[in-house]
């Protein structure tokens, strides 16, 4: 499992454009990424559970305070710009002191994608996340 935790933050820090993405609630970070699931590596996308396909999407949630993680409830949807949603169906992973939230969703074509993530952890107050992302098929 610590190789999964050292290949996300090898993503983080090998997608500049993405690093960083965090939202701050306070004293609660949530950090997100979303990417291709082709970008996973065989071994750990079974580790975890995830699928690798061409038009298969993945979004990693993190939530933090004072720098540490902390279990949330995490649920969301992704939506095109048709409008068509899919709920987002978040599995919690532990490793170690770390704790994360990943989800997968589908994408036909070239897309911008909408994220509304909904957040609730220690407080008991839910967080609203909204972002989007471009996707791109791998050929």
């Amino acid at each position: 499992m610590r190789r999964i935790t050292l290949f996300f933050i090898a993503l983080c820090l090998s997608l500049p454009v993405l690093a960083e993405r965090k939202q701050s609630f306070g004293e609660l970070d949530v950090h997100y990424i979303a990417f291709n699931s082709s970008f996973l590596q065989p071994d750990i996308a079974a580790a975890t559970g995830l699928v690798r396909s061409k038009r298969q999407g993945v979004v990693n949630i993190s939530v933090l305070k004072a720098g540490a993680a902390m279990a949330a409830s995490v649920d969301g949807e992704v939506k095109n710009l048709l409008g068509q949603s899919h709920p987002l169906n978040f599995k919690q992973v532990n490793e170690g002191s770390a704790i994360y939230y990943l989800a997968q969703f589908p994408f036909e074509n070239r897309e911008v994608l909408r994220f509304s993530i909904n957040v609730k952890a220690g407080d008991g107050v839910a967080h609203s996340l909204d972002f989007s992302q471009e996707f791109f098929p791998d050929e």
